[in-house]
């Protein structure tokens, strides 16, 4: 490794591969040899910037979850324009398009990380929760905003369209759902409470 290469640069490089390794391989492959030869680094670099190799996947989640809370802040900002179903659609097409499904079971394999996360303050199955929480806040805007029932649940819709666009996406890295059938589990999760705010 040059000299002189910021911190940062290096982490995301440790990163960048370990998410190639986890989309191509799955989690059983991720140790911190494949993740250096991915990343084209000698071999003891991981370690020079990790205490351990938990302690990078702790931190490879942590970055993850920052990107579901930076996708959440943009959805919030959504409220209101386009339709709710379209905004939805395109919010869990990203979300699950990208390395979430296999962050998660990177953490459901690895007892050391979940212990780990657990450790720092995270509840409930890391990138999944804070895809929720992302969800109701959207949701929460749009029904101030009236677009859906002013009963609605959020928070029930939320853990529904997270479960199933989890279940739809996963184990499906070489064939990917398409737009039309999130649409379909989005559209069918809130017709009633768009329905309902319209009578």
């Amino acid at each position: 490794m040059p000299t002189g290469v910021a911190l940062r640069d290096v982490r995301e490089q440790l990163f960048d591969a370990a998410e190639r390794i986890l989309l191509r391989d799955g989690p059983n492959a991720l140790t911190s040899r494949a993740v250096t030869a991915e990343a084209g680094c000698a071999k003891g670099v991981l370690h020079r910037h990790f205490a351990d190799f938990d302690a990078f996947l702790a931190e490879l989640v942590t970055d993850r979850i920052r990107r579901v809370e930076a996708q959440a802040a943009a959805l919030r900002e959504d409220a209101g324009t386009a339709t709710v179903a379209e905004n939805l659609t395109l919010a869990l097409l990203e979300l699950f398009g990208s390395v979430a499904v296999a962050v998660v079971s990177l953490v459901i394999a690895r007892d050391g990380l979940r212990a780990r996360l657990r450790l720092a303050g995270s509840t409930g199955i890391p990138v999944l929760s804070e895809a929720t929480s992302m969800i109701a806040a959207y949701l929460t805007a749009e029904r101030e905003m009236g677009r859906i029932a002013v009963d609605a649940d959020v928070d029930a819709l939320a853990l529904t369209l997270i479960g199933s666009g989890h279940l739809l996406f996963a184990g499906r890295e070489d064939d990917p759902p398409d737009a039309a059938d999130v649409q379909w589990i989005v559209t069918t999760a809130i017709a009633d409470v768009v329905q309902r705010r319209l009578l």
